[in-house]
């Protein structure tokens, strides 16, 4: 079922949560709605399943208007971050409850029902809790079971409001890569919420990036980290080391870089900002070229594989961040202390007044 988003406004008294928002989402497509919290991605969300009105705006569901649909007739299923299963219930009942309150001549027989639940356990991978009650279950499984009733109905659509958001890292991470096989396997389309850029990169075909209730950008994975439209989701994507200089006709001067902006040659010596990522901050004992920042060793912070390292630049307070595999810190065998140089790469220049 294809979606399409058109010109989506909504205000909650006098916040704006929405801001003329329009995405079309393709049959089969698991779309990831991305941003931090307040950008209007849950809004946005409740009104694709119906759950709030939109103050102007349609939602177009395989061709038909849903805008005015009631949630029921909508064919939408809703997995929440906090699963939302029934207490007193089973884990068999609570997978069955939305077949049972069907209206009699929809509803499936008990055998019917039966054979469902125990397909979709299955599905879930969990064919042997059937019995139970979910404070029985992990979080991980809980999230499982939320999934699979939401299956039952055979919605059209699939919504999920951070859906791993209650779990731990682990589970998070396992969960995640279990969504995308099920996902490829059911082919039905999805949009799912998340303030966890790890979790959209890794599990989506698509990104919509979000903020004040506005579209940043849309695109795959790779095309959103890789060209990023703008400051805001550089930033959002990642950590950044920020470079102040200007740009004159085509040329940034930064600091002590020199780079050619080609894509801003019209522009007559305003002020710019370079952007790098900090895995994009490479080491070194000695200068490479004109490039090459000296700086020295501030702190040393490890994470797992990642070695995190902060230098002082330029004698003054400014710092550059660098992240470092374990490997390419221990040749550099780096101290606190010690003068090095940090030589910034794929720098990104934005001339616009953008505030992150």
């Amino acid at each position: 079922m294809s979606i399409q988003i058109e010109n989506i406004t909504k205000h909650f008294g006098g916040f704006q949560a929405l801001r003329d928002v329009s995405i079309d989402i393709a049959p089969g497509e698991l779309v990831g709605l991305l941003g931090p919290s307040g950008s209007g991605k849950t809004t946005l969300l409740r009104i694709i399943a119906g759950l709030e009105t939109p103050d102007r705006g349609t939602i177009v569901v395989d061709g038909e208007d849903t805008t005015g649909v009631s949630v029921r007739r909508r064919g939408v299923g809703f997995v929440f971050q906090h699963y939302a299963l029934f207490r007193h219930m089973t884990v068999f009942e609570n997978i069955a409850f939305g077949l049972r309150v069907k209206p009699r001549k929809d509803r499936p027989s008990g055998r019917e029902i039966k054979a469902k639940v125990m397909k979709l356990l299955k599905l879930v991978q969990l064919e042997g809790v059937a019995d139970r009650y979910p404070s029985q279950l992990s979080g991980g499984q809980r999230q499982r079971i939320a999934l699979a009733r939401a299956l039952a109905v055979e919605p059209r659509v699939l919504l999920l409001d951070e859906p791993f958001g209650a779990l731990d890292a682990k589970v998070r991470s396992e969960l995640r890569q279990w969504l995308r096989q099920l996902h490829d396997e059911l082919q039905i389309t999805s949009v799912f919420v998340t303030h966890d850029q790890e979790e959209a990169l890794e599990v989506a075909d698509r990104i919509v990036v979000m903020n004040e209730g506005r579209v940043e950008q849309s695109g795959t994975p790779e095309e959103v980290y890789e060209n990023p439209a703008n400051p805001f989701i550089l930033s959002f994507l990642g950590s950044v080391n920020l470079f102040h200089g200007r740009v004159h006709m085509g040329q940034a001067r930064l600091g002590a870089i020199d780079i050619a902006v080609p894509e801003h040659a019209a522009t007559d010596d305003i002020p710019a900002v370079g952007y790098v990522r900090s895995h994009d901050i490479s080491v070194e004992r000695q200068p490479t070229d004109g490039a090459s920042i000296r700086a020295e060793v501030k702190n040393i912070h490890s994470i797992g594989p990642i070695v995190r390292v902060t230098f002082g630049v330029n004698g003054k307070d400014e710092t550059v961040q660098a992240e470092l595999t374990r490997e390419a810190f221990r040749k550099l065998a780096l101290k606190k202390g010690e003068r090095v140089y940090v030589r910034p790469s794929n720098v990104r220049v934005f001339v616009e007044d953008y505030q992150i």
